[in-house]
């Protein structure tokens, strides 16, 4: 079998390792690379050969997608079993209690905005990427979403519960790869936590992925989406927007303070 050998600063892989674990849950769920070995620094991982992706191969993502999402989380902002402590990101530490916590939320508005909103404001606010104003709007967004504005229903299998994220599913982390004479999506590079399963799909569309309309439409075959879910992609892809505008500046960080302005009430 041959293998894809991938190296990092160690806390990085160990936290992928959960999470890609987390992910695999077993038949009818979305296909995540397979780990062979691993140790201080580094991991081997299945290699996948490129493939033309399908829309057959498109939809059968949306719904081992959807499926992957109903396996649920106990909370929103979980991390992976086994996981202590922040994540390490390139944006700086993302927040996350510990997998078998209560945590501190009871709505996924409060779960955004303290865990992936605010703490990134300041530091794109220091990098220059926003200035006042634009910290001032999406701290308003963040209020609405601690209060409870902007609310909404999980996706129909998930239920009134968490779901089970990838995390970071742009479309990049979607290797479209050939398996056993069949195309298949594989999911790789998880930063994976329980949250709302629409900030995962809102990720896939921000910068591209190949077959989107098809992923979506396997994706509501299984686990229709609540209400309104096409007006509440940007407000998804707020914390993907205000993370890059933390790591490259540049333009992101007017976009995001753009797409933010749409949810400040």
């Amino acid at each position: 079998m041959s293998t894809f050998h991938k190296t990092d600063e160690p806390v990085t892989l160990r936290f992928e390792a959960a999470g890609l674990r987390w992910l695999t849950v077993g038949a009818g769920g979305a296909p995540v690379v397979e780990i062979l070995a691993e140790g201080e620094g580094w991991m081997d991982l299945v290699h996948l050969p490129a493939a033309e992706p399908t829309a057959q191969a498109a939809a059968a993502l949306g719904r081992g997608l959807a499926r992957t999402h109903a396996a649920g989380a106990p909370s929103l902002g979980c991390s992976p079993p086994g996981w202590r402590g922040e994540v390490p990101r390139s944006s700086g530490p993302m927040p996350l209690h510990e997998h078998d916590a209560d945590g501190p939320f009871t709505r996924w508005g409060e779960f955004y905005a303290e865990y992936q909103l605010r703490p990134y404001v300041p530091r794109a606010l220091a990098n220059g990427s926003i200035d006042d104003d634009g910290a001032r709007v999406l701290e308003r967004v963040a209020d609405r979403l601690a209060a409870g504005d902007l609310d909404h229903d999980q996706p129909a299998l998930v239920g009134d519960g968490a779901a089970r994220l990838h995390g970071d599913l742009w479309g990049g982390n979607v290797v479209w790869t050939q398996r056993d004479g069949a195309v298949e999506a594989v999911l790789i590079d998880p930063a994976a936590h329980g949250g709302h399963a629409e900030t995962d799909l809102a990720a896939l569309a921000l910068f591209g992925v190949d077959r989107l309309p098809d992923i979506l439409a396997g994706y509501e075959e299984v686990s229709p989406l609540a209400a309104g879910w096409q007006e509440r992609v940007g407000l998804h892809q707020l914390t993907m927007l205000v993370m890059h505008a933390v790591i490259f500046g540049g333009h992101y960080g007017p976009r995001t303070v753009e797409v933010a302005r749409r949810y400040g009430g």
